[in-house]
């Protein structure tokens, strides 16, 4: 082995990156935070001699942990880094072939919530010294493919480091894309093996600590003019609060301005707990989900701000949602794309810098107060529902979905966080769950992926040590995956699993039945003689298979059980599982139905019953779609 050049350490490519991710720091409002906060990774072939022996050389320096599934990895980054606030995120490092691919889901997630991971799959060799080598996939067309190609799509920025050399430009513009607020989502340089481990001289400067600013850009002064002024010409505005105000901090920012101008705020699965369920102006989750309070506002609002929101269908209700004949949106947005959606006056700017200067702007304009008055009205009205949806019908009775959470609404303080992503418990908790501090609600609804919530409460769990975390799962997600169970024992992390056990895919089945395709295929049963499944329901435990995996499990079968299960829970040091089995297998929740439509589209010809009733249903809410222009 050579010497270095004067001015160079000589290390392998792996061990450079490594080395360089360890002295990278994110720093905002004169905060300074690690940007890598550590590493996870499964080793295989790929990525073993490389990364793998690099991050045992720099043990110190990085730190490391030991995953059991690769998409779950990466749903484990990402809780890290929502709960971090963007500021602080993980590495996830695979093998080549199916380690690389199965990152896949998680990259889509972390992109379209907007959430910053960096993702170093291993890569068939550069230099190519037998062809094809194992896991290599061939495209005759095109010699340069490889399976990472899969992840281009899914990721806000991609490279594949050919040569050691490369790694300087390419490791500098992942930084650059994972700390910046409009771009940020999952990074991916991919590596080839033989790369990964060839050595080169590279400059001190790459090692150097290098700190990030994350940026809080100030609105543009017309646009800001603008915004006051419609603000102003409204009578019934609303705020629909999105996931941006808690990736800028901008809680206290946005609770001055409903108070000094009592604007009601609605909020969307990724804004919910910006201001505080008991805050007068806080009237919930907004859309398909959200309550009856937000959804009458929503409906007859004149002006609807939107802080940091997409503004999905959920959202929107599939652009049904906002009726009022005049009305317009002002989107204040941290990205142009996201501003100009809904045709609305554009406000592109940090949410927390925009908000103040839009509350400086608007002085003592305050809604009028019978509007104020209205709204207070309807959101007591709802939380008498609410609890309604809690309250059992007696101790010793078996709970249902709502009041199962119910039960641990009467346990949390604002220390506890929950987690959810799929099933029908998004649209339970969007609607019912009393959010006491601005972190405590954390439901993955960009992708609803099913899977998502175990690896995410480890993930937060190390963000947010000494706090109760709860990961709230059906049966069949805990199914997808309940393999980083592993990793809490071993990391004992004492998260806090509650299984809900409903006997199949609940939520879905309620869709399938509203479209008219009768439960077809949701349930967890025998098959009948009809060769339906609809015999008995499987003899399937879950709660065992969570204590093989080394859980603590409790098995409340009542009311009064599942109070005293959660409290010992909550008090656990160690992993602890909570199994409960709902009221009915055939019932969704108890909670109030829908206050919006959802757009799933139902067959145009059919001959059963139910889906030509079904599409009589489809085509009376269609008509009330409209564009907003």
């Amino acid at each position: 082995m050579s010497s270095p050049r004067p001015g160079t350490r000589r290390l392998t490519t792996a061990q450079a990156l490594v080395a360089f991710l360890a002295r990278q720091y994110t720093e905002r409002d004169g905060r300074r935070h690690r940007l890598i906060g550590a590493t996870w990774a499964i080793f295989g072939h790929g990525n073993v001699a490389g990364l793998g022996q690099a991050l045992l050389e720099y043990g110190e320096e990085m730190p490391f942990l030991q995953g059991r599934n690769e998409q779950a990895m990466v749903h484990a980054a990402v809780g890290y880094a929502r709960q971090s606030n963007r500021l602080s995120a993980h590495a996830v490092t695979t093998s080549i072939g199916p380690g690389a691919t199965n990152l896949v889901t998680g990259a889509a997630l972390a992109t379209i919530n907007r959430l910053p991971v960096l993702l170093l799959p291993g890569d068939t060799f550069a230099t190519r010294p037998a062809d094809p080598v194992l896991q290599q996939l061939e495209v005759p067309g095109a010699g340069d493919v490889s399976v990472n190609d899969t992840l281009r799509p899914v990721s806000a920025y991609f490279d594949r480091i050919t040569r050691p050399e490369a790694l300087v430009p390419a490791a500098l513009q992942a930084m650059r894309v994972l700390t910046d607020p409009a771009a940020t989502g999952a990074v991916t340089l991919a590596l080839p093996q033989d790369v990964q481990a060839e050595g080169f001289d590279w400059p001190e400067e790459f090692f150097a600590e290098r700190v990030w600013r994350v940026r809080r850009p100030a609105p543009d002064a017309a646009e800001l003019d603008a915004a006051v002024r419609a603000v102003r010409a409204s009578s019934r505005p609303l705020i629909v609060a999105g996931g941006g105000v808690h990736h800028s901090a901008a809680e206290d920012a946005l609770r001055t301005l409903a108070e000094t101008t009592g604007i009601p705020v609605a909020s969307t699965q990724a804004g919910k707990g910006s201001l505080s369920h008991d805050h007068p102006a806080d009237v919930g989750g907004i859309g398909h989900t959200g309550t009856a309070t937000a959804d009458h506002l929503a409906r007859t609002a004149d002006l609807v701000l939107g802080v940091g929101t997409r503004w999905t269908d959920f959202t929107t209700a599939s652009s049904t949602l906002f009726a009022h004949p005049g009305v317009r949106f002002v989107n204040l947005n941290i990205t142009g794309f996201d501003a100009h959606k809904m045709a609305g006056l554009p406000l592109v700017a940090d949410a927390r810098t925009a908000l103040l200067a839009l509350a400086a702007g608007l002085g003592e304009h305050r809604v009028d107060p019978a509007y104020a008055a209205e709204y207070g009205r309807r959101k007591a009205a709802w939380e008498a529902r609410v609890t309604a949806a809690y309250t059992p019908r007696g101790d010793d009775a078996r709970p249902t979905q709502p009041q199962v959470l119910g039960a641990l609404d009467t346990l949390v303080t604002g220390d506890d966080i929950v987690i959810n992503a799929a099933g029908s418990l998004p649209g339970d908790l969007h609607k019912l769950w009393r959010a006491r501090s601005h972190d405590q609600y954390h439901v993955e609804y960009g992708y609803s992926c099913m899977g998502y919530e175990i690896p995410a409460a480890v993930g937060v769990a190390l963000a947010a040590p000494g706090r109760p975390v709860w990961a709230f799962v059906g049966d069949g997600t805990y199914l997808m995956n309940p393999t980083e169970i592993v990793t809490a024992v071993q990391e004992r992390l004492p998260i806090k699993v509650v299984i809900l056990q409903n006997h199949g895919y609940a939520s879905i089945g309620g869709l399938s039945e509203a479209v008219g395709s009768e439960r077809h295929g949701t349930a967890y049963r025998y098959r009948a003689p009809d060769a339906t499944y609809t015999g008995d329901p499987l003899p399937v435990d879950l709660a065992a298979n969570a204590a093989s995996l080394g859980m603590r499990v409790l098995r409340p079968r009542t009311v009064r059980d599942l109070r005293e299960a959660l409290a010992e829970a909550r008090a656990s040091t160690v992993p602890t599982c909570v199994y409960v089995e709902t009221e009915t297998a055939d019932t969704v929740s108890g909670a109030p139905p829908a206050e919006a439509w959802w757009d799933v589209p139902v067959a145009e010809t059919a001959t059963r019953p139910a889906a030509v009733k079904a599409r009589e249903e489809y085509d009376r809410h269609v008509a009330a779609r409209r564009r907003h222009l």
